[in-house]
């Protein structure tokens, strides 16, 4: 099994569409960071610097969108969903325009970037916003797919990648790839590990650690933040009986919060959230930022076993 980083399948999808699909690509001065330079050499008429100037960059998006093109916005996730929340808000969402953001180097595992640029909030704040899908995708190969959806789709999109390398899940010629549908990776019936994003494959290795305790997890993949397959989380509450959620940002407002609404609104049942818990981070390597605030496959299935001492 390979290993790839999110954020550099972003930028070998933007160089292979580029032949089929008319799009641009605006970058904050980040390009060799957010990989956006493979594009860049590639068509080099398409792709626009705008230098350090997030909000800046977010409305000269809005603007060529308003001329019938679609556009990709790239730039650090603290910068992108942060700092330019106004723009994305009042100039891309509210109109409903056709600009992409490329939201790179998100979430803890950026490391010795330190707190100021570890975002875990960003799928919160993209989540408030009326008009945007969100996406936060698990390997690479979910990441080019949902890259050629967020073509395909009419309206703003936040694709939220990682700089860390993360194993290859999925293979590009049999994986179907819909905005919008959770993805059953794993069948059971004593508790369901609902993930997204780095944090799927240490769901599934969780699976394997309570399969050897005799317990049988269901283990879905939610690339789709908004909208949230409610379906696939009904159907699991209710057959399972319990929930876990994993993501790498914080407990509040994003994967967690999403599958809490669902279940309230929909199957109640015990649930637990794995994430960090309304924390900052801190300066580290990423392998022990992740053991030390949990977002390992070890607490996962931890939260699973307590949870299911829960049921009914």
């Amino acid at each position: 099994m390979g290993k790839m980083a999110t954020r550099e399948a972003y930028g070998l999808a933007l160089a292979e569409f580029g032949n089929t699909y008319d799009f641009v690509v605006l970058d904050a001065d980040l390009s060799k960071s957010t990989k956006t330079d493979t594009f860049k050499k590639k068509f080099p008429d398409r792709f626009f610097n705008t230098g350090i100037a997030e909000a800046n960059m977010m409305s000269t998006a809005a603007g060529i969108a308003t001329c019938g093109k679609t556009v990709f916005a790239s730039s650090f996730a603290m910068f992108a969903a942060g700092r330019a929340f106004e723009q994305i808000r009042n100039s891309i969402c509210y109109p409903k325009l056709n600009v992409k953001i490329g939201a790179t180097h998100a979430g803890i595992s950026v490391g010795e970037d330190g707190a100021t640029h570890q975002c875990l909030e960003d799928l919160a704040l993209m989540r408030s916003i009326p008009n945007m899908t969100v996406i936060n995708p698990a390997d690479a190969t979910e990441s080019i797919l949902a890259i050629e959806a967020a073509l395909n789709l009419d309206g703003p999109v936040y694709l939220r990648f990682g700089r860390l390398a993360v194993p290859d899940l999925f293979d590009r010629a049999s994986y179907h790839f819909e905005l919008g549908k959770g993805v059953l990776l794993k069948d059971g019936a004593d508790v369901t590990i609902i993930a997204t994003g780095l944090m799927v494959p240490q769901a599934l290795e969780a699976e394997k650690m309570l399969a050897a305790q005799g317990i049988s997890a269901r283990v879905i993949n939610i690339h789709t933040i908004k909208p949230i397959d409610r379906a696939i989380i009904k159907k699991a509450a209710e057959e399972t009986g319990a929930v876990v959620t994993a993501e790498e940002h914080n407990i509040i407002g994003g994967l967690g919060s999403a599958v809490a609404e669902v279940l309230c609104e929909e199957c109640p049942v015990p649930m637990r959230r794995v994430g960090t818990q309304d924390v900052f981070g801190q300066s580290g390597k990423p392998a022990e930022l992740l053991e030390l605030y949990g977002l390992t496959a070890e607490n996962i299935a931890k939260q699973a076993s307590d949870v299911i001492k829960m049921k009914k």
